[in-house]
């Protein structure tokens, strides 16, 4: 909206040329999220705390976390208001690729709060049946899968991989359900990541940064094509989407950091792990996002490993699953393993971005 208004009086006033960097409006967007989060921040707790919307603890996990029962929930409410406030502030209003990542931004988190409500109104760990969570995922993921298809860009269905600097294949129409399933798939990596005070606001603070990095060098001629990778007209302009989410995660972890005051909920998860695939999807790295997103794909492929032994076998692979519990129940103090996960997850976006060079 600024760039809309103030850019054009650029011939009275020569500083408003800076709305033309997607750097300063990037900047501004992160801080704009991060301020809001700071401000609303302790008000929106205060109201889900007096609304009685508090956490339920699963009885199987570990000990600790009993005491976490009634810590209010659904605080991912506050990073989808903030991000899409700075947003209308500070993005192009003209960019198709913004408009549909805040669609889809906006339509996982409308999934995750009825599923966080439904949580909340029975007093236990189940909202959504599964199958109901996942039909709400499909339409969402076939709608954005269905509008990048038929958006007539050029190359929209060929496949990239790391290390080879052109297409490996052209999926064609099989693109759709590949990338329907990278969108659900992710989606839902991200929630079960959510579990451990900061655990997951940390994890996308990361993934956010890498991300912000790649549509910058995706969205600039120059810089794809010394990198050898696609260049893809206005995916620049998602740099500032994302770096208004760091500045949201970042002031959601002032509140989430252990002891935690809110938790994200289902709100936040839903809908930030499946606008990381929609942005992949857009700017053609969706293998790459798997390697940036590492401890996202190791906790979903706990699960997996876990729910088929145990159907298989009568046995568990770990002793409870995502694999962030396992290590609780190993004897690890629940900061150590966040801060480890963080660790690892540094680790894989920098070897993300390192293969950028290596093709």
């Amino acid at each position: 909206m600024l760039l809309q208004f103030l850019y054009p009086l650029v011939k009275y006033f020569t500083p408003f040329n800076v709305f033309l960097y997607l750097t300063f409006r990037g900047a501004y967007a992160a801080l704009t999220t991060l301020l809001l989060c700071f401000m609303f921040g302790p008000r929106i707790i205060e109201a889900l705390r007096a609304l009685k919307i508090g956490q339920s603890i699963r009885e199987d996990g570990p000990e600790s976390h009993l005491k976490k029962f009634g810590t209010p929930t659904m605080g991912g409410v506050f990073i989808i208001f903030s991000v899409l406030i700075s947003m209308l502030l500070w993005m192009d209003l003209w960019n198709e690729k913004v408009w549909l990542t805040l669609g889809a931004f906006a339509a996982f988190g409308v999934i995750g709060f009825i599923d966080d409500y439904l949580k909340v109104t029975r007093h236990n760990s189940v909202g959504l049946p599964a199958w109901g969570k996942l039909a709400g995922q499909f339409v969402v993921a076939l709608t954005v899968m269905l509008f990048l298809y038929f958006s007539g860009e050029e190359g929209i269905t060929s496949l990239y991989i790391p290390f080879f600097k052109n297409p490996v294949v052209d999926l064609g129409i099989l693109w759709i359900p590949f990338g329907v399933l990278l969108i659900m798939g992710e989606s839902n990596a991200v929630n079960f990541s959510d579990g451990l005070d900061g655990l997951l606001a940390g994890l996308l603070i990361l993934m956010f940064i890498a991300l912000a990095i790649l549509t910058y060098i995706s969205g600039r001629t120059d810089y794809a094509s010394y990198l050898g990778i696609p260049y893809i007209a206005g995916a620049g302009e998602l740099t500032v989407f994302c770096l208004a989410v760091v500045g949201a995660c970042i002031g959601f972890l002032w509140f989430n950091s252990h002891p935690a005051e809110v938790f994200m909920g289902d709100v936040g998860s839903l809908s930030l792990g499946g606008v990381v695939a929609v942005i992949s999807l857009i700017i053609h790295k969706e293998m790459l996002v798997l390697i940036t997103g590492g401890v996202f794909v190791i906790e979903i492929s706990s699960v997996i490993i876990q729910v088929l032994s145990y159907k298989l076998r009568k046995k568990r692979v770990f002793k409870m699953a995502p694999i962030h519990h396992h290590f609780e129940l190993s004897g690890w103090a629940e900061t150590k393993v966040v801060i480890r996960f963080w660790i690892l997850g540094g680790l894989f976006a920098i070897i993300a971005l390192s293969t950028l060079k290596i093709q």
